[in-house]
């Protein structure tokens, strides 16, 4: 890890900071929080972030043990990078940094899209147990080449990156940027759908009433 910035300071956060603290690091950890994935797909939900950084990233993530690269079994036999058990350990960290970091202004400079494991943990964090009492419901979601499966039961919810089709109530297939609008947005669920937008299949009751339970934070002037 020659050549990395070191704060030399003994305090937990600054020795934090020296592991996940350079540009784009903790983005990396938030792409694998889900499960594996390949290098591919990682610079795919990394915009703006040029594949030599990536790579170097990935490098210092690994000497610091957070990161690990290994070759997924039959039938796929692919290469992929995921979180060691240390790198989970940043979940809560993640997700306390965007609850906190939701309710800042958004910057009008910022024109990207979140990628879709951002926003599944966008999901996370803005989760209302009380929006969702007494609903029970399993969505599939689909964003191109990625597939995951929430869960609402019992004031708790839960989101995986799945690698096949699953049983759902309802799925649902579209891009980030028109789920966002659904989830954070209040756009009802027949405007993207009769503009083809989004494809429904399965129980539209259950899915309009799973996308109600993600109330966006105001933000702190």
């Amino acid at each position: 890890m020659a050549g990395r910035r070191r704060y030399g300071d003994p305090c937990g956060i600054a020795r934090a900071l020296d592991v996940v603290g350079e540009r784009w690091a903790i983005l990396v950890v938030r792409e694998l929080l889900l499960g594996p994935k390949r290098f591919t797909a990682l610079h795919r939900g990394l915009a703006g972030m040029s594949q030599n950084v990536l790579s170097q990233r990935l490098r210092d993530l690994e000497e610091s043990g957070i990161v690990r690269h290994r070759v997924l079994g039959p039938p796929v036999s692919a290469p992929v990078y995921e979180l060691t058990p240390r790198g989970q350990d940043l979940e809560p960290v993640l997700f306390a940094l965007a609850k906190w970091g939701v309710r800042s202004p958004l910057d009008p400079s910022c024109t990207g899209e979140l990628s879709a494991d951002a926003m599944m943990f966008a999901l996370k964090t803005t989760f209302d147990p009380d929006a969702a009492s007494g609903l029970s419901v399993r969505l599939a979601l689909r964003f191109e080449d990625d597939l995951y499966v929430a869960e609402i039961d019992a004031g708790r919810f839960h989101v995986a990156r799945t690698e096949t089709q699953v049983d759902a109530d309802a799925t649902l297939t579209t891009d980030v940027g028109t789920f966002r609008t659904l989830a954070f947005g209040g756009r009802p669920l027949e405007e993207p759908g009769n503009s083809g937008e989004l494809r429904l299949e399965g129980d539209g009751r259950l899915a309009a009433q799973f996308l109600t339970c993600f109330p966006r934070p105001l933000a702190t002037p």
